[in-house]
């Protein structure tokens, strides 16, 4: 059994391993950025990018998953700081909300995520892709503005990111534009059929020669046209360890003096809630991108969350979560099994211990270059064409959660396009469970699967265009289950239809539920 796993794996190795180092330049920014902006220390941020990288990649279900420090969260960690007067507070709520997280997978709260309709998914993977693109452009043009919440859209940035696209055109920098657009260029050469033919170049992920590109550039601009280079605030910003003891020198373990203190358990239910949702969030998107469309067992996946939240706690690491648009980066990259997840924990590793000082050449302008072509990829115009064509009950939950989660943030946008999918469900299930045909005088009322109490009205509507002097077959052979409320309002008309002349020939309905004998002319069948 391992040796097929480990086969499988080495299958995979050539696909995985530029995806990896891919995932990697993508995290490496964000997890300090996410950090900056959850007032934590920055290698708290790193600590959780290893945790997830490393850890949860083998304990979750999920094939093509990457995770770490989610941008969903930097609030809730910023006020949490604020409240406990501590990160070390902050770290005890962090293992509890992992221990919660446990209890989740146990009791089997996975099923959760199972009841986001399509559309809906498809519609947060659009959105998601337009905030990157909103996102990233000022970091494409080099306007000087902060990396964190890149990739989320929390309600204190909806506002701003607008206004900060629009800035960011008034503060352009001619070395930032020539490297994204140059590595965009690359990106989207590299996508084209006749790369792909190419035994050799095939081999090569085209956001690493991107990468190369930008860092290649920049040194030769600066050294004979200082003016076209990129300054130092616009490259990646890694702590630089002196040495490998300095490098442990930088874990931080948990205060459990503050299991005294209520506020933590209220923490750690909220990190608990909100990480399990956007995780559930998170894989749903990632199955829908699989391109081998496999399905990630959700409560393995909320076991692994909360084993990867109880370590980066226990360690000094941020809160984590499944994150789709690093997720996303790794199936664009061409990723296949969690193997490339592991491969950018590894190279997080790495990097942090021996080479902070090299990945600090690397523009942020290339990076922005991969996630908006990321971004360009999750919202593709024909994606809306394809749900335009298939119908309003499919476009409108997908373009309303999309409007809901640029309008406010991620899981409200969610809970509002999970409201609007569920109507048409239930409104598709209302019209299809009941239909009534006529010929003639004879008309058909069929139970075409399991009737609820919702589809009450619509059969008290059919049965009054049955007409007097008719005859009526109700057949309900399909249904497997038929709700009392409905069989109280057929029990109803069965009584009052010998009053109109209507003789009824009733199919597989007694034994469903027990009903009273009735005076009409009942056919049994």
């Amino acid at each position: 059994m391992i040796h097929k796993q480990a086969q499988y794996y080495l299958s995979h190795f050539k696909h995985d391993a530029p995806a990896g180092i891919v995932v990697f330049l993508v995290a490496l920014p964000l997890c300090l950025g996410i950090a900056l902006a959850s007032g934590a220390p920055l290698f708290s941020g790193l600590i959780a990018g290893l945790v997830g990288g490393l850890i949860v990649s083998w304990l979750s279900g999920s094939q093509l998953s990457v995770s770490g420090p989610a941008a969903g969260l930097t609030v809730i960690v910023l006020n949490a700081i604020e409240t406990l007067g501590s990160f070390q507070g902050l770290l005890v709520a962090c293992i509890l909300a992992g221990i919660m997280q446990l209890a989740f997978g146990y009791l089997r709260a996975g099923i959760i995520g199972a009841f986001f309709p399509a559309a809906v998914i498809k519609g947060m993977l659009a959105a998601i892709g337009l905030i990157l693109i909103i996102k990233q452009i000022p970091h494409a043009t080099g306007y000087d503005t902060s990396y964190e919440g890149d990739e989320s859209y929390m309600q204190e940035t909806a506002q701003s990111s607008f206004f900060e696209l629009f800035d960011a055109l008034n503060g352009v920098s001619a070395g930032a534009v020539v490297i994204s657009s140059a590595a965009l260029l690359i990106l989207i050469i590299w996508e084209t059929s006749w790369i792909k033919k190419q035994r050799l170049l095939k081999l090569i992920p085209g956001p690493l020669i991107a990468v190369v590109w930008g860092v290649g550039y920049n040194l030769a601009a600066a050294r004979f046209i200082p003016a076209w280079a990129v300054s130092e605030k616009h490259l990646v910003k890694l702590p630089v360890p002196e040495n490998v003891d300095s490098f442990f020198n930088n874990f931080m373990f948990p205060d459990f003096n503050y299991l005294g203190n209520p506020q933590v358990y209220m923490i750690a239910v909220t990190i608990a809630i909100i990480a399990s949702l956007e995780t559930l969030l998170s894989l749903e998107a990632v199955d829908k991108l699989d391109p081998l469309k496999r399905i990630a067992p959700t409560n393995r996946e909320l076991k692994a969350q909360g084993i990867g939240n109880i370590l980066s706690g226990m360690l000094g690491g941020l809160p984590i979560t499944a994150v789709i648009v690093r997720s996303a980066a790794n199936i664009n990259a061409g990723g296949k099994t969690s193997l490339s997840c592991f491969i950018h924990g590894l190279c997080l590793l790495v990097s942090v211990m021996f080479f902070a000082h090299l990945l600090n050449y690397i523009p942020l302008a290339c990076l922005s270059a991969i996630l908006l072509h990321t971004g360009y990829k999750l919202a593709k115009p024909t994606l809306f064409k394809e749900y335009y064509r298939k119908g309003m009950s499919q476009f409108l939950p997908f373009i309303i959660t999309i409007a809901a989660i640029l309008a406010t943030d991620l899981l409200k946008g969610m809970a509002i396009g999970l409201v609007f999918g569920l109507f048409f469900v239930i409104k598709a299930n209302y019209n299809a469970a009941i239909t009534l045909t006529q010929n003639g005088s004879h008309y058909l009322l069929s139970f075409n699967k399991d009737v609820s109490f919702l589809n009450k009205a619509l059969l008290r509507k059919f049965i009054l265009h049955i007409k007097e002097n008719s005859s009526v077959t109700i057949d309900a052979s399909k249904a497997q289950f038929i709700d009392h409320d409905i069989l109280e309002t057929i029990e109803d008309f069965l009584s009052g239809a010998p009053d109109d002349n209507i003789t009824v020939d009733v199919i597989d309905l007694y034994g469903k539920e027990k009903m009273k004998k009735h005076d009409a002319i009942v056919v049994l069948k």
